[in-house]
């Protein structure tokens, strides 16, 4: 199948989704842009490019680029030192260009060694932040700019002294309409004959109903009508004149300022974190189970970044409230991704006295369940029942999110995580090693006694190169840890890869060394001593060659 057949494969879904993402985007691209003290069209140059240009280039199904809250502060004071917008522009070209470099160099791999319960409680915690912040501005309290992530706020609050102020600012027609729209975007995945309607995308019903209620108010003189404050606000140039002005460019002047650098080396670093963590987090939500190479993504996010500059945006990164409303309304294929950015482009050409109509309270209805479904109670039980050792980084990541930024708290989670390993490195020595196979032959992949999350890069690279109609042995016979992230991976491998090309899939002493292990995720004495009595009795599996494969 051709690039352009794969991409078109599943229009219908993608374009759906791809509407949602534009819904959730356009506020976010106009509410960071507003934070950093950018031109409101700074956002949305930002978003236009990340959807179109970084959406093309990647090839993550699910991620969605674009300006991302994470990086408010750092443009805002960026902005203020570097004295101009120009100058800071100059500033995310080279951060591109640096992303570039980071992508050739192969730095994109530092991904693979990212614990997936880190990744969790990254999505988790970011979850419960979509969810509290949306509830002020589904109720008609727009105090705080739409698409912060912090626990501290530029207003002087913080995530939960804002809830307990909006009370005291409640608008009944904001909230009318976001009990209409939570019910619509309900109902459409519940109700059987609306589920059948797959075309229509529920936000965009939910959307349309929120702007014909808010002008029913307006035209009845009615007290529940939404004032432009709680709308979205997009500038609508009057003429081709205001229409030029909307493009910025780089004061190449400001090349020898060290401070150019500084700014840059500080945005190329940080937004490649974020994106690095953002393309697992996709890659964990993706039900077919497919892998991003990230450091194609690095180079895509360089070009999106040097582009963005050059047209007066502001630096963009893969974001994970988009990505997630990407996942959620049932995208395929990074065709949705595309589509979002192209209806930006249009919609803000066209129709942004339209756009103008959209209550905040709709779009906050979307996104209240957008965080529901990444912070669901069933996430933090199923840690809870793996154990401490899987536990405590993903609670510690959880809250470190919450409670400081989506950076700061998975610096946490990792650190954590990394002393646990080191806990058991110090009793025991670690080896991996895999044999050298061609096509056709039975490749026998055999784990050592210990299997960390930070062995999840070396595995899934073997994994991913393995032929098509393979033959394959995973011995786990010599193995008393393997860390929950490599079972997983190992699992997805043999339930939906191995399907897909055809590979037959032999797992030996997986059930012994995954029972024998206690609740902390290591082997007592006991359990190491009939561990070596069950290896003694599975030496003939091991020496036998003609191994007959079946599905266990």
């Amino acid at each position: 199948m051709t690039k352009k057949n794969q991409l078109l494969a599943n229009f219908k879904s993608d374009f759906a989704s791809g509407l949602v993402v534009f819904l959730v985007a356009l506020p976010l691209c106009l509410g960071i842009a507003l934070a950093s003290g950018a031109p409101l069209f700074a956002g949305i140059i930002s978003g236009i490019v990340g959807g179109i240009v970084v959406g093309f280039l990647s090839n993550s199904h699910l991620s969605v680029s674009g300006p991302a809250a994470g990086l408010t502060a750092i443009v805002l004071t960026a902005i203020t030192d570097l004295g101009t917008f120009n100058s800071f522009l100059l500033a995310v070209l080279i951060a591109g260009i640096l992303q570039l470099i980071l992508g050739f160099i192969k730095a994109g791999s530092i991904s693979n060694y990212f614990p997936t319960n880190v990744i969790e409680g990254m999505l988790a915690g970011i979850g419960v932040i979509i969810f509290l912040k949306q509830i002020p501005h589904a109720i008609g309290y727009d105090s705080d700019f739409e698409g912060d992530e912090a626990f501290l706020q530029s207003d002087g609050e913080n995530t939960f002294s804002e809830l307990f102020k909006i009370f005291d600012f409640i608008q009944m027609g904001s909230l009318i309409i976001t009990i209409v729209s939570l019910v619509i975007l309900i109902s459409w995945t519940k109700v059987d004959f609306l589920k059948k309607i797959k075309l229509v995308p529920a936000a965009l019903i939910a959307v349309i109903v929120g702007i014909l209620l808010n002008e029913f108010f307006i035209q009845s003189g009615s007290s529940l009508a939404i004032g432009s404050e709680h709308l979205v606000n997009l500038p609508v140039p009057q003429s081709f004149d205001e229409f030029k002005n909307i493009f910025v460019f780089p004061d190449f002047s400001a090349v020898s300022s060290s401070k150019v650098w500084i700014v840059a080396l500080t945005i190329a670093v940080v937004a490649s974190i974020e994106t690095l963590l953002c393309i697992e987090a996709a890659d964990r939500m993706d039900s077919q189970k497919r892998y991003t190479d990230t450091n194609i993504e690095l180079k895509a996010q360089g070009i999106g970044n040097i582009l963005s500059a050059l047209l007066g945006g502001l630096p963009m990164t893969s974001v994970v409230v988009r990505t997630s409303a990407n996942n959620n309304a049932g995208a395929k294929s990074k065709m949705s991704a595309i589509i979002h950015g192209v209806l930006l482009l249009i919609s803000v050409l066209a129709i942004p006295t339209l756009l103008n109509k959209i209550p905040l309270a709709t779009l906050a209805s979307i996104l209240l369940l957008v965080g529901y479904k990444l912070a669901n109670p069933k996430i933090i039980k199923h840690f809870w029942e793996k154990g401490k050792y899987q536990f405590i980084p993903f609670i510690a990541t959880f809250i470190g999110v919450v409670f400081t930024d989506l950076l700061k708290g998975v610096a946490l989670g990792i650190v954590i995580s990394v002393v646990f390993v080191l806990k058991g490195n110090m009793q025991r020595a670690y080896n991996f090693r895999k044999e050298e196979y061609s096509e056709g032959d039975i490749i026998h992949i055999d784990l050592a006694q210990e299997v960390s999350f930070l062995n999840k890069a070396a595995i899934k690279a073997t994994l991913n190169n393995i032929p098509t109609n393979s033959k394959v042995v995973i011995n786990a016979t010599d193995t008393v840890y393997i860390a929950h992230d490599v079972l997983d991976l190992i699992n997805e491998f043999k339930n939906i890869k191995s399907k897909e090309l055809n590979i037959s899939i032999k797992l030996v002493g997986f059930k012994e060394a995954y029972d024998l292990v206690n609740s902390d995720g290591y082997m007592n004495k006991v359990t190491i001593e009939h561990r070596y009595n069950v290896m003694k009795r599975k030496m003939e599996v091991i020496e036998n060659k003609e191994i007959i494969f079946k599905e266990e």
